[in-house]
């Protein structure tokens, strides 16, 4: 099984959102195969708290324009790791430091990756 096509649009228009409002190491993990809750982790690293909420309101901003709404989002609070439940994509968006300390990229290097296209110059 493989990421539906809804999926990989809402991802690329989440990472174009995300890249939009200088978001960093961004990447997408198709993770169809090994969970049967969501098909996309998009990943996203924010360099400062602030920097994670201009994030987090520019996906939700750019996903709501397309008709999509968060079903879950944890993390405001703190501002360091929030987490965006679309059901068919989740995005991370973590502060630098908890990108580090959990490496999410370890955790599923074994999936495929997904091409997203970005500006690859920030």
């Amino acid at each position: 099984m493989t990421a539906t096509e809804h999926a990989l649009a809402l991802t690329r228009t989440a990472a174009e959102a995300a890249a939009d409002k200088l978001g960093t190491e961004i990447v997408a993990f198709d993770v169809s195969d090994q969970l049967a809750i969501t098909d996309v982790f998009l990943v996203v690293t924010a360099s400062n708290e602030r920097q994670v909420g201009a994030i987090v309101d520019g996906v939700e901003e750019a996903l709501r324009g397309i008709g999509e709404k968060p079903v879950r989002r944890e993390g405001d609070r703190e501002q360091r790791w929030v987490l965006l439940d679309y059901l068919d994509v989740v995005v991370h968006i973590q502060h630098s430091d908890e990108r580090r300390f959990y490496a999410l990229e370890r955790l599923w290097q074994d999936t495929p990756g997904i091409p997203l296209g970005l500006d690859v110059r920030r």
